[in-house]
């Protein structure tokens, strides 16, 4: 396989403080985990990955996610950086290393640290430039950390910087959005994604919207906040390439692009998936069950269960259908061996008549009008299993 054409992933399953709205596999106060799961992730990294490193070649892409990755301590990420240096990247540098980050978890020795060590990226978990609001939505940094944390990140020699915002947040305004979207602009970030409050069963503000309690935006006002942000990132040079995320040309983050366009990737540490020769993986979320396994030599995954091809066929059309350049009616074809009209001829042109799907024979790829109700599209591709 083309050395070009996998990624890996490595989740880092630890946060100071859990965010009201997050329902990711994060851990707040586990500490004394730091150690002995860094080992357990390293060893990992020597078998999987270097199984997969001699079948594949070099990965194009690595990415720490989490939780926090920034949290843990210098010695520990050294450590961890070292093992994917030795064990993915022969030469030192990976076409796209990322590395999230906190704006609250950092210092500029740290940031230095990481660029030293090979990371090309970092992705900024900012949400909002507004303080009160960074204080209800649970975050742990202010406005002005996430100011300095990319000054700092400039000035260690980072030339690809990408910020999280969100909108619909309780009690937030169209105003209060304007003002963290012209922040973000005037630090020039290469990427910034931006993503709408779901509330998440499991999480805080799901359980304060059960009592009663969860001040959130009008559907008026989030939809005015969705046309402004999806009309207003181009006019300043950020392109809509994913129904989430903006980037300056040659800026997209080519990890997550390879979610959306059915490449194999390989997920480490505790909860993470992996997607690998077709099957899909993952991984024990329990850190005692995920370390203990590694101690005693097993592989901490489990196939999850087997796609039918309805399945693998409307996931492959999701996923595709997030980003700007739509479904390839050729990998379709090359994929599940028949055109994509033979389930989706009569869909396809009701919902180009609709003008929430444009189909130039190529491509099939939302309109800006399908992205807004992108939900309504996507249902409009299951299928019914009894067609298989």
């Amino acid at each position: 396989m083309d050395a070009k054409q996998w990624g890996v992933y490595v989740h880092i399953p630890f946060c100071r403080q859990k965010c009201f709205y997050c329902d990711f596999p994060s851990f707040a106060g586990r500490e004394r985990y730091w150690e002995d799961y860094t080992g357990a992730l390293c060893r990992e990294i020597a078998v999987r990955g270097s199984y997969y490193r001699q079948q594949w070649g070099k990965p194009a892409t690595i990415y720490l996610g989490g939780g926090t990755p920034s949290i843990l301590p210098e010695k520990f990420m050294k450590q961890l950086l070292s093992e994917l240096r030795q064990i993915f990247l022969p030469d030192g540098k990976a076409e796209e290393f990322t590395v999230e980050c906190n704006p609250g978890t950092v210092d500029e020795p740290y940031l230095a640290m990481l660029r030293n060590r090979g990371v090309n990226r970092l992705s900024f978990g900012v949400q909002s430039f507004d303080d009160t609001l960074l204080k209800r939505i649970g975050r742990i940094h202010n406005g002005q950390q996430a100011v300095d944390a990319v000054a700092m990140a400039r000035r260690v020699g980072f030339a690809n910087l990408s910020l999280d915002l969100m909108y619909g947040l309780p009690g937030q305004t169209l105003e209060q959005l304007k003002e963290s979207v012209e922040q973000a602009l005037s630090l020039k970030p290469e990427h910034i994604s931006i993503y709408g409050l779901q509330l998440e069963e499991g999480t805080a503000f799901y359980r304060m919207q059960e009592l009663g309690k969860l001040n959130l935006p009008t559907d008026d006002v989030t939809e005015a906040m969705y046309d402004y942000m999806t009309e207003y990132l181009p006019s300043q040079g950020y392109e809509r390439y994913e129904i989430s995320n903006f980037a300056r040309p040659g800026f997209e983050s080519r990890h997550n692009m390879s979610y959306w366009q059915d490449v194999p990737y390989l997920g480490v540490g505790a909860a993470a998936h992996s997607y690998l020769d077709g099957q899909r993986w993952a991984a024990f979320a329990e850190l005692d069950r995920y370390m203990d396994a590694i101690k005693e030599n097993r592989i901490p995954v489990e196939p999850e269960e087997a796609a039918t091809t309805a399945i693998a066929i409307e996931e492959f059309c999701f996923l595709a259908l997030r980003t700007a350049k739509g479904i390839s009616r050729e990998k379709f074809l090359q994929k599940f061996g028949r055109e994509m009209d033979v389930w989706y001829g009569t869909v396809l042109r009701d919902l180009s008549a609709r003008k929430l799907l444009v189909d130039d024979g190529r491509y099939v790829r939302l309109t800006r009008q399908g992205m807004k109700y992108g939900n309504l599209v996507f249902e409009k591709f299951l299928l019914d299993a009894q067609d298989f």
